[in-house]
C-alpha cells in the first residue's frame, strides 16, 4: 500500500471514530408522551377485559422497555384480542425491541404462514405489517405486528433499525415501539384476519400520544 492510500485510510478511520464519538456523547431528544397505562380501554367495538398484564421483574429486565402495556380486548361479536405495545425511549445503549419471531417460539408458539398485511388507517393511508398464524396447543391466533415511532411505521425490523440510525443523526431520536395484535381464530379464519387488521388500524391511530411522531 502506497503512502497516499495509507493516508486516505487513516483519515477515514479518524473521521469515523470522531463521528461515532460525537453521536455517542451528544444529547438525545426524548419527547414528552403519555404513559401506556393510560392507553384507551375502548377501541371502537373492542372493550378491555380485566386488568392489564404485568411481567415478572426478570422478564422486565430482559425486555428492557421504557414502558409497556399488554391487555385483552373483546369485540361486540365475542372475538378476543391480546394487544402488546412495548415502548423504548432510547435504543442507543442496547435496549431495543424484542421481535415476536424470537420471543413467541421460546414460549411454545409455532409461527406459520408469514404474509404482509396492509393496514388501512381512518384517514385512508396505509402501512405494511407482518401477519402470521400462531399456534400453541389448542390455541390458534392471527398475529399482526409492526414497528412504530418518530412518524414512521415499518414491518421489517431491519428497515426500522436503518431509520433509527438515520433519525439518531438528523433528529437525535431513537425512540419507538413494537406493536403486536393477536385475535383468536375460532372457526372463522377470514373474519379473524379482518378483525385483526381493523383493530391494528385503530391501535395505530390511537398511539400518537403514547409513541410520539
Amino acid at each position: 500500500m502506497n503512502a497516499r492510500r495509507l493516508l486516505k485510510l487513516l483519515i477515514l478511520l479518524v473521521a469515523g471514530a470522531a463521528l461515532i464519538n460525537w453521536l455517542q456523547f451528544r444529547g438525545e431528544n426524548v419527547p414528552a408522551r403519555e404513559k401506556l397505562a393510560n392507553f384507551p380501554e375502548a377501541l371502537g367495538e373492542w372493550k378491555q377485559r380485566g386488568e392489564a398484564f404485568t411481567f415478572s421483574e426478570e422478564t422486565d429486565r430482559v425486555l428492557g422497555a421504557t414502558d409497556y402495556t399488554m391487555r385483552e380486548y373483546v369485540s361486540n361479536d365475542g372475538k378476543v384480542a391480546n394487544i402488546y405495545i412495548g415502548y423504548y425511549g432510547s435504543q442507543r445503549v442496547g435496549a431495543t425491541y424484542h421481535s415476536p419471531q424470537n420471543c413467541l417460539p421460546g414460549a411454545g408458539w409455532v409461527m406459520l404462514d408469514l404474509r404482509e398485511a396492509e393496514i388501512r388507517r381512518a384517514d385512508g393511508t396505509t402501512f405494511e405489517a407482518n401477519q402470521y398464524f400462531v399456534e400453541n396447543g389448542a390455541y390458534r391466533e392471527v398475529m399482526i405486528y409492526w414497528y412504530q415511532g418518530r412518524g414512521r411505521t415499518a414491518a421489517s425490523e431491519y428497515i426500522d433499525k436503518m431509520h433509527s440510525v438515520l433519525d439518531s443523526i438528523f433528529s437525535r431520536r431513537t425512540d419507538g415501539a413494537m406493536v403486536r395484535v393477536m385475535v383468536n381464530v375460532g372457526d372463522d379464519e377470514a373474519g379473524a384476519v379482518e378483525a385483526a387488521k381493523r383493530l391494528s388500524a385503530r391501535v395505530a391511530d390511537d398511539l400518537d400520544a403514547f409513541v410520539p411522531r
